[in-house]
């Protein structure tokens, strides 16, 4: 028997992810079996078991996959000195997410499903579990680029780097959901509106 090179591994994990954000993205998580995950992505029921055994494994996989790319964004802004603005990194993420690596290729179809993924996480403890040290993660990630930017004399120190942290991921997840509910939301928007933001000044200080 010939072997299986790794790419056509890849390949086949990817048409299987991107099926399934399709499936689940269209009909919603609990309407969607894994016979309708098998029908679009083509595959038999062996083809798909052999990598993922159930739906819940899928979404886990690909919430999994989320995160590693919002990490990646981070590890290469902890490489630039100065590290770049929260606009721009922010951005940056969510561009990465929803634009250059979209699961199944539609970008509001992918935010409907990042929004049905958290309302899953109320009853699925596994799923729960993978999206908290995601969040926690993210909380860190962001923390600790807070501290660099105090460092570097960017952002004053008197505000716990947590709640700077907090902040923005709860803008990043403000602008999933418009995406979600009237897609084609435009990051270039998200930017220049906390470009916009981080400028105002006090005008009592002169």
């Amino acid at each position: 028997m010939a072997r299986v090179s790794q790419e056509h591994l890849d390949a086949r994990r990817r048409q299987i992810l991107d099926g399934a954000a399709r499936c689940v993205s269209r009909n919603g998580f609990h309407a969607t079996s894994m016979q309708d995950i098998l029908r679009e992505c083509g595959l038999s029921a062996g083809a798909v078991y052999r990598y993922f055994r159930s739906k819940e494994e899928l979404i886990t996989a690909i919430a999994d996959e989320a995160f590693s790319g919002i990490r990646a964004a981070f590890a290469e802004a902890a490489e630039t000195t100065p590290p770049p603005a929260p606009d721009v990194l922010l951005g940056r993420v969510l561009r990465r997410m929803l634009v250059e690596e979209v699961p199944g290729g539609d970008r509001q179809a992918f935010a409907r499903l990042i929004v049905q993924v958290w309302t899953e996480t109320l009853r699925n403890e596994e799923l729960a579990a993978v999206l908290g040290d995601g969040y926690s993660g993210m909380r860190q990630a962001w923390a600790e680029l807070v501290e660099a930017y105090r460092v570097n004399g960017q952002m004053e120190a008197d505000v716990e780097a947590d709640h700077v942290a907090r902040t923005l991921i709860a803008t990043a997840q403000g602008f999933i959901v418009q995406q979600a509910l009237f897609g084609d939301v435009r990051v270039e928007v998200l930017e220049d509106g906390l470009r916009a933001l981080m400028s105002m000044r006090d005008p009592k200080i002169s």
